[in-house]
């Protein structure tokens, strides 16, 4: 197995709005929200109530994580292979103490690099922000503040595909279809995880799945970016 993959984990969370609906917000999160509202693009003019279900999702002052998903490189008789679980829960708070108790007792933390696609500007900061409004200690491999440049060992599929050009967004779904990796779209999209998370009795299951399978997407994006073959389908172990 290649060197650089010690210490090496592929994350990917799953994010719905903090509530099912907005009338359940404190009063000053609720005007915070309307205030917010106003400058999200809304070409369907939709009400602050009706973005906040749609939209609230991404922000992690107003919406929160479900699902983690994790996954890491490991050999099975000589050949590459990847592992990968998630950690799900209705509980945000026990759920990111599991995701902070696995990593650190794991992994290495000064040497354990984070991998995920638009991680830098989403899953990074988003855990961030939610395990201190749930008031909990920041993992050292995760936390950024403090740190030079050189320090942070988390890395964004997104970020290595721009090659410093910063103009534009690529989604995960994208790079799968050129490359030619089996895409984690075809069951569910971003877009419809809230509307799934709340409305279908079994939504936590089926979003999990949906995690999990693009922890899977993004590990085999990174190989094909740094110009290493893909991982055999026999080879991925999903740990359910």
């Amino acid at each position: 197995m290649h060197n650089h993959f010690q210490d090496f984990l592929i994350i990917d969370i799953e994010t719905v709005s903090g509530n099912e609906d907005i009338e359940k917000l404190s009063p000053a999160l609720k005007k915070h929200w309307e205030r917010k509202a106003g400058f999200i693009r809304n070409p369907d003019d939709k009400t602050p109530e009706e973005l906040y279900f749609d939209r609230s999702a991404i922000y992690a002052e107003f919406g929160k994580i479900i699902v983690i998903g994790i996954g890491f490189y490991h050999e099975v008789k000589g050949k590459q292979a990847l592992r990968v679980k998630s950690i799900a829960s209705h509980d945000e708070k026990e759920l990111l103490t599991e995701f902070k108790n696995f990593i650190e007792s794991k992994f290495d933390q000064d040497n354990l690099k984070l991998c995920a696609h638009n991680g830098k500007e989403f899953d990074f900061p988003y855990l961030c922000r939610r395990m201190l409004i749930n008031d909990i200690k920041i993992p050292w491999s995760l936390n950024i503040t403090g740190k030079k440049p050189w320090e942070v060992n988390h890395i964004d599929t997104m970020e290595l595909w721009k090659f410093g050009d910063w103009k534009s967004f690529t989604s995960l779904d994208l790079l799968t279809a050129i490359f030619d990796i089996p895409s984690s779209k075809k069951d569910l999209d971003g877009s419809m995880v809230t509307k799934t998370y709340y409305e279908e009795n079994d939504g936590l299951k089926r979003i999990e799945e949906y995690c999990r399978k693009d922890v899977v997407a993004t590990a085999q994006l990174y190989l094909r970016l740094n110009n290493l073959p893909l991982i055999a389908q026999d080879q991925i172990n999903i740990v359910t």
